[in-house]
């Protein structure tokens, strides 16, 4: 069993930040919000469903920090400029980011996926990062010293995922983007980088499982660690790539994976 890991490397490292997280309400999403919350960062959290945002915000403010949840919609930029302006109104700030927001499909072969999950799965997992970052960017950069965006794609990102395709594309998008935009903004000290999750038992994961019979083992079988991960184990990867000890790091695709992406399945 993994324990849930702690924030000892990185205590003062986050002192008086101001960080988002977009699909905060839960999952690797209220991981991350609250390993930045813990290291005392100002976490500005977006999100769809109102009640588990809330939730969200009384757990950070429960770890001493100060949070501001915002239902924000990533796929509308109407939603995300309002969020990010509404918080570095509210902060002053805005010094990095993490976009977790995200949502599946499901399991179809490629020519079943409907039309309708196609849309959705683009419009949040990739034009949704494209968005936030385009309001991130200019906020970010207003302060002058730089900063930091990762942006969470997965292991679907790095291989194919079969039955996934929408997904698939979606996160294979979510690299090429940040790559591009790391490009971008190095020479202005903006780092952007990405995550790539294996299977993390989050409450989407949960919910595949009770949809999918079969699908905790398949996942297990994919993983040379033979376990699931945890969304502190993306959350403290965040972390490193926002902190100072990640300060020459640029454009990566970071796999956090028990090593799911070294071969081919099963292991």
């Amino acid at each position: 069993m993994v324990k849930s890991l702690g924030a000892e490397l990185w205590t003062s490292e986050f002192e008086d930040s101001v960080v988002m997280v977009t699909g905060a309400a839960s999952g690797i999403g209220r991981a991350v919000a609250l390993a930045f919350a813990r290291c005392g960062a100002k976490i500005i959290a977006t999100d769809v469903a109102e009640p588990a945002l809330a939730e969200t915000v009384a757990l950070v403010e429960a770890a001493g920090s100060e949070g501001l949840g915002l239902p924000t919609d990533v796929s509308k930029a109407d939603d995300v400029a309002r969020a990010v302006d509404t918080g570095v109104k509210k902060f002053g700030k805005l010094d990095a980011a993490v976009n977790s927001a995200g949502v599946p499909h499901p399991p179809r072969p490629a020519h079943e996926v409907s039309e309708e999950d196609w849309n959705r799965v683009i419009a949040v997992n990739l034009n949704g990062v494209f968005l936030s970052m385009k309001y991130q960017i200019p906020a970010i950069l207003e302060g002058g010293a730089g900063g930091s965006i990762t942006n969470i794609s997965s292991r679907s990102g790095l291989i194919a995922s079969k039955l996934r395709a929408a997904y698939s594309a979606s996160k294979h998008g979510v690299l090429g983007l940040t790559k591009s935009a790391a490009m971008d903004y190095a020479a202005q000290g903006l780092r952007i980088n990405s995550v790539c999750p294996g299977p993390i038992r989050t409450e989407m994961f949960e919910r595949d499982i009770v949809e999918n019979p079969g699908a905790e083992q398949f996942a297990l079988s994919t993983i040379p660690a033979r376990r699931l991960g945890i969304p502190d184990e993306v959350a403290y990867s965040a972390l490193w790539l926002a902190s100072s000890q990640a300060a020459f790091v640029t454009g990566i695709a970071l796999p956090v994976d028990g090593g799911s992406v070294l071969g081919h399945w099963p292991h």
